[in-house]
């Protein structure tokens, strides 16, 4: 079962950055979809950013963005395929929340925000921006 677990979430000055990682159990060697989620008390969880990593010799991969961080946020994965970012610039105190990351196979989609799609999850870390 591929286990997933987040780091560098944190407190930060509103302006400021972090990168957040989320490092997966083993490699992944189908096509799927990663996606960053967070969740503020008494809110809902929140699609942020998702990450499709096609597979072959021309893998391709597509990036998608919520509206509200767009342009600040960007989500990468390094090249052992192991390990998927999340830059967060000038963030804001509404980006407080706990961040997840989830995986799923296949395409990410035009429903990528929807929570229930994934079927491996990690444990979330922390985001407080004051």
């Amino acid at each position: 079962d591929v286990q997933l677990v987040e780091s560098g979430g944190g407190s930060v000055q509103t302006g400021g950055s972090l990168r957040l990682s989320c490092t997966t159990s083993r490699h992944t060697d189908s096509s799927a979809c990663t996606a960053w989620f967070r969740q503020a008390p008494g809110k809902e969880r929140e699609g942020v950013a998702a990450l499709y990593i096609g597979t072959g010799g021309s893998a391709t991969s597509t990036t998608y963005y919520g509206d509200s961080v767009k342009g600040r946020f960007a989500i990468s994965q390094d090249n052992a395929k192991t390990t998927v970012y999340l830059q967060m610039n000038t963030l804001k105190p509404e980006d407080s929340a706990v961040y997840y990351c989830a995986v799923k196979r296949g395409l990410c989609g035009s429903w990528w925000r929807k929570a229930y799609e994934y079927n491996h999850w990690g444990q979330g870390t922390q985001v407080t921006v004051s």
